[in-house]
This record gives C-alpha cells, sequence and structure tokens, in this order.
C-alpha cells in the first residue's frame, strides 16, 4: 500500500514537471531564431549539453533543445507545437519513445503508430525542415545494480526491445524519406550494453558519453 502511494506521487511530481517545462520552452520560444536546429525528445536528448560541447568546439551552430525528461511519444504528439512547430527549425533531430518501454504494457505497433503520427505532422507543419530520427541508446542493467528504481526500469526496458524498437524506427524512417542515424557505437560495449564508464545509472550518460555521441552526429548537423 506504501509502495503504491510513493508511486503514485513520484508520477504526479513527474507529470507537473512536464507541464512545466512546457510552460518554460512556451515563453522561451518567444525567443527563439528560426531555421536553426532542434534537439526534440525525452530526458535523453533533454540531458544532452549540445550547446557546450559545441562551443567547446568552436562550432558555430545554434541548437535549440526542447528535450523533456519522462516524455512519451504520445505526449510529444501532444505538445507539438511548443516542442516543435513554434521554433520552425530546419533540422530536427528526435530521440523520443524509450519512455512507451517502460509500460507494462508497451506494445511496438503502438510506439510506431504514434512516432507515425509525430513525424507526418512535422512534414505537414514544416515541409522543409530536414528531419532526423535517432537510434535509441542501448541500456546497462549491470550499472543499476546500485539503483533499485533504475534496476526496475531496466528490466522492462530491455535492449532486445530497444534493438527491435531501433530497427522498426529505421523502417518507418526509410518508408517516409527520412534519414535515420545511429550514433550509438562509440558508446556501445561488445556485449551491446551502454559503456559502463559513460552512464551513470545504466539509462542516462555523462557528458563524455554525448561528446562520443556529438562526433557521429557532426556530418549531419553540417550537412
Amino acid at each position: 500500500m506504501e509502495e503504491e502511494k510513493t508511486r503514485e506521487l513520484f508520477t504526479a511530481r513527474m507529470q507537473e514537471e512536464k507541464r512545466e517545462k512546457l510552460e518554460r520552452y512556451r515563453r522561451l520560444n518567444r525567443f527563439a531564431i528560426p531555421g536553426q536546429i532542434l534537439f526534440a525528445g525525452s530526458s535523453l536528448m533533454e540531458q544532452f549539453p549540445i550547446s557546450e560541447l559545441l562551443l567547446d568546439r568552436r562550432l558555430r551552430y545554434t541548437v535549440y533543445n526542447r528535450g523533456i525528461g519522462g516524455l512519451t511519444s504520445s505526449e510529444l504528439a501532444d505538445n507539438l507545437e511548443t516542442c516543435i512547430f513554434s521554433l520552425k527549425p530546419r533540422k530536427i533531430f528526435i530521440n523520443i519513445g524509450t519512455n512507451d518501454l517502460n509500460a507494462s504494457d508497451y506494445a511496438e505497433d503502438r510506439l510506431l503508430a504514434c512516432y507515425r503520427k509525430i513525424l507526418l505532422a512535422i512534414r505537414e507543419r514544416l515541409p522543409e525542415t530536414r528531419i532526423y530520427t535517432m537510434a535509441y541508446y542501448p541500456g546497462n542493467a549491470e550499472a543499476a545494480e546500485h539503483d533499485p528504481y533504475m534496476k526496475k526500469i531496466l528490466t522492462r526496458r530491455t535492449n532486445e526491445k530497444i534493438a527491435s524498437a531501433n530497427v522498426a524506427v529505421r523502417t518507418l524512417s526509410e518508408e517516409l524519406g527520412i534519414t535515420f542515424i545511429n550514433c550509438n557505437a562509440g558508446i556501445t560495449d561488445k556485449e551491446g550494453r551502454m559503456k559502463a564508464e559513460y552512464t551513470i545509472e545504466g539509462m542516462h550518460m555523462y557528458a563524455d558519453g554525448y561528446a562520443v555521441v556529438l562526433d557521429a552526429m557532426l556530418p549531419y548537423l553540417a550537412d
């Protein structure tokens, strides 16, 4: 009973945090310069320190990050105006859907249907925008041993599910004529897991892990 109450409170707080971030982004978007680069997705995109990493490389790309921790594909679909449309980007990199895998009733076809809805909506509203779908990063369940919450999450968000979803998103992207990019080689170990040295708790990454991902993304940022 106590565990259920704690879970409900955690879920309610997370939903409130999402609403707060959406409102902050809505207000911030008023100052955005159209025609730049946009990152959109969940926490794996939100925590990408893209502006600082570009600055460190002396690269002059303007990148707006509208990732939101805990966001699902359906939540992004419901908030496209704030997360994507109002910024009018010339390029958008999307990493959304891994939180869908956490659900006890997860179905890959449902994820793909929502992802299709998102991509088609972007194409209709922003026909000149170049869209890049990103492969989901692998997890590392062993690195989550010290974190009971993350350990439980990774029993559902398995690397087998992630690999299958990557194939499905790639197939969808190819069908729609959208560029799918997989930037995971440098952060993946021989067992197909996220390298232990790059992960915080089995799922999220430290900045040096993102730096490796950015190295693989640079040709697409410059294209």
